[in-house]
């Protein structure tokens, strides 16, 4: 299984513990919002992990991949609150298939605002 087999694997089981054990140890997270990269594997997975809840529902589905020798990018679409939101996760993987960069772009401008929000919100309620 590839490292974006697993990912995938993930988006559908929602297993905290696949995630955990997808990450590198050094993983680094970059977030729309957020101006620094986070890193860390335990920051990483916190962000994820965060991320599969607000925008993991039954309405979030993959539109688009393009990948590479190491990576993907992934087109995503959901909606929340009335507010179609559509991004990208350009995800890194080493040779283990671990992930070793994860970053998410995301537009339109209201739908980043409400991310903020919401992201803040679940960050906040897992410390």
């Amino acid at each position: 299984m590839t490292g974006l087999d697993s990912w995938y694997s993930f988006m559908k089981s929602h297993d905290s513990k696949a995630l955990w054990e997808l990450l590198h140890p050094d993983a680094v997270f970059e977030s729309p919002v957020v101006h620094s990269p986070q890193r860390g594997r335990d920051i990483t997975f916190k962000y994820l992990a965060s991320a599969e809840k607000v925008l993991g529902g039954p309405g979030f589905i993959y539109v688009g991949e393009w990948t590479s020798a190491n990576g993907a990018v992934l087109e995503f679409k959901t909606m929340i609150d009335g507010i179609e939101i559509n991004g990208v996760d350009i995800i890194t993987f080493d040779a283990e298939g671990r992930i070793t960069n994860f970053k998410v772009m995301v537009r339109p401008l209201k739908a980043i605002n409400m991310l903020h929000r919401l992201m803040a919100e679940q960050l906040a309620a897992q410390s």
